[in-house]
């Protein structure tokens, strides 16, 4: 376990996040069908595999050039909200960390509020939409006030997955107030959100892959 995250780790990362969603596709599909379009499992997966194919023709060296390849690849193959929501997620983390090789926990939690504050500016998404915002923010909340404490890296992403899988399951009994979901009204609750359900996913995956575990 290190204390940085550098480039090969976050394509393990991508990579873990590709395989993730490939084998969630129907579960998210079928949350998508209860209160969107049925379509963003198929959505992920299609992106995630566009990205992996880009990265498999020789990955970028550094930081940035590496997370505006993600980003700009999902906005282009993936439809609906998922990829300019995700796209714009990866192009602002990418802004964020700068031509370096690796980020410590300081520069990884600065990319990944930039990522957030990018969907927030995309999606206008706030705490209690039930959109992928309620999953995300709390994990880059637990992120910084975890480094804030002193917690290593890896224990610092463990909590930011455990808080967007609080986030995650805690959109379940609201009533969507963004989206294809707000269409629904009252009946959207009962569902978990498909976009927090894929979040929880992404930060599990990063710390999968900054604990170098199998």
């Amino acid at each position: 376990m290190t204390d940085t995250i550098g480039t090969d780790a976050l394509v393990d990362w991508i990579t873990r996040f590709r395989e993730a969603v490939t084998e969630k596709r129907e579960w998210l599909t079928e949350l998508d069908s209860a209160i969107g379009d049925a379509d963003h499992g198929a959505n992920m997966a299609r992106g995630m595999s566009a990205v992996s194919e880009k990265l498999g023709a020789g990955a970028p060296g550094t930081v940035d050039e590496l997370l505006k390849s993600v980003g700009m690849t999902l906005v282009s193959s993936v439809g609906g909200a998922s990829g300019p929501l995700y796209g714009t997620f990866f192009l602002r983390m990418g802004m964020t960390a700068g031509a370096v090789t690796e980020l410590d926990a300081a520069g990884l939690a600065a990319a990944l509020r930039a990522g957030l504050e990018g969907i927030v500016a995309r999606g206008k998404a706030e705490s209690g939409d039930k959109t992928m915002f309620d999953a995300m923010s709390p994990a880059v909340d637990a992120l910084d006030a975890a480094i804030a404490e002193g917690d290593d890296l890896p224990t610092a992403a463990r909590k930011a997955a455990d808080a967007a899988a609080a986030g995650r399951d805690a959109t379940e009994p609201l009533v969507a107030r963004k989206g294809r979901a707000s269409y629904l009204g009252e009946r959207s609750a009962g569902h978990l959100d498909p976009g927090a359900a894929s979040t929880t996913l992404l930060f599990e995956t990063l710390a999968a892959a900054i604990s170098g575990s199998s």
